[in-house]
């Protein structure tokens, strides 16, 4: 490898919504060498069954923009 061209590769912690750890290494830029995840597979709607739910809310969203009046 050439020197001086290649970002830096440090261990991280990955801190899930639900509070789990991951020890990892990135090349991230993390403050504290700790990266906070705000979406993973335990809240997304993709990978719950709540994807119907969130289906039907964006259809009323959609809904409510077209014909909103004011």
């Amino acid at each position: 490898m050439k020197k001086g061209i290649h970002p830096d590769y440090k261990e991280i912690t990955v801190l899930m919504s639900d509070g789990t750890e991951i020890k990892t290494r990135s090349t991230m830029d993390v403050k504290d060498g700790v990266y906070k995840s705000e979406v993973d597979s335990k809240n997304h709607p993709f990978y719950n069954k709540d994807q119907k739910i969130q289906k039907k809310a964006d259809r009323i969203d959609a809904f409510n923009r077209r014909y909103k009046k004011g």
